[in-house]
């Protein structure tokens, strides 16, 4: 799945996902129930697909499901070392430092479907975005959820329709492709003073490094320590305000001063 070429999500049985094969003039519209991929272009369509109809925006082809590489992202949703009930309530604790209300917009990077439905349960917001870069999470969000903003892409990127925000849950930063220096640098340009941002992971470091292990083309760093987390805060004007590093379980809160302003 090609990085960097990325699309909102918007209805709730169809998204939007770049296939790297695929010209970027393109739009590509997923519908997970007919396991199919619809491309349609205003301008074109690709001589290597078979065109099957015709649509307000031009021509429709259609290519097999299995002609899109997508990552393996199912060890998100396996939570073998937690109960349910320390499931919700890790969930809980982290979706409560946020201290979320109803005019808050809060972005979420690489939630699982279940993060997401304690959210939307627990927390009634203006505005609700999930970034991801699997499309068939997005997929399973956006069918329970129509109002849920869906978009497939890096969190670096998020496109300026849907900023500021003023709580960020990053749920699985060790996946997030970039340096902390440049994601925060990033969340510094997208959110408001005073926002939080929340990055946790509900068992641990140990878990992190063997997930390193087993899935190195996807989690590719280590959650940071406290000093590595402060220096990068201070740098990009957050400041820690909670830091919790236990075996079973991750969290830290940061809060945003406002760009250019001290961080205390």
């Amino acid at each position: 799945m090609a990085r960097n070429i990325m699309h909102s999500l918007f209805s709730p049985s169809s998204l939007l996902v770049p296939p790297s094969s695929i010209h970027p003039s393109l739009t590509c519209l997923y519908n997970h129930q007919h396991h199919r991929v619809h491309l349609s272009s205003r301008f074109q369509s690709l001589p290597s697909l078979k065109c099957s109809s015709e649509s307000n925006e031009g021509t429709v082809a259609v290519l097999n499901i299995e002609d899109i590489v997508e990552k393996d992202w199912s060890f998100l949703d396996i939570d073998n070392l937690n109960s349910l009930e320390e499931q919700t309530h890790k969930s809980n604790r982290i979706i409560s430092a946020a201290d979320i209300k109803d005019t808050s917009r809060v972005l979420v990077s690489i939630g699982t479907e279940d993060f997401v439905d304690r959210l939307v349960e627990s927390s009634p917001c203006q505005l609700l975005l999930v970034v991801h870069d699997s499309l068939f999470s997005l997929a399973m969000i956006k069918e329970k959820y129509d109002n849920v903003k869906c978009w497939q892409g890096e969190i670096i990127y998020v496109p300026d329709k849907w900023v500021p925000f003023d709580v960020v849950f990053l749920t699985c930063l060790p996946a997030v492709p970039f340096q902390l220096n440049q994601i925060f640098g990033a969340l510094a340009e997208r959110c408001l003073p005073g926002a939080k941002v929340i990055i946790s992971h509900t068992q641990g470091r140990g878990v992190v490094e063997q997930q390193r292990k087993a899935f190195p083309d996807v989690v590719t760093s280590d959650l940071p320590d406290k000093p590595t987390l402060e220096k990068v805060a201070s740098d990009n004007y957050f400041y820690l305000t909670e830091f919790l590093d236990e075996p079973g379980f991750y969290l830290a809160v940061l809060k945003f001063c406002g760009k250019g302003l001290p961080t205390r």
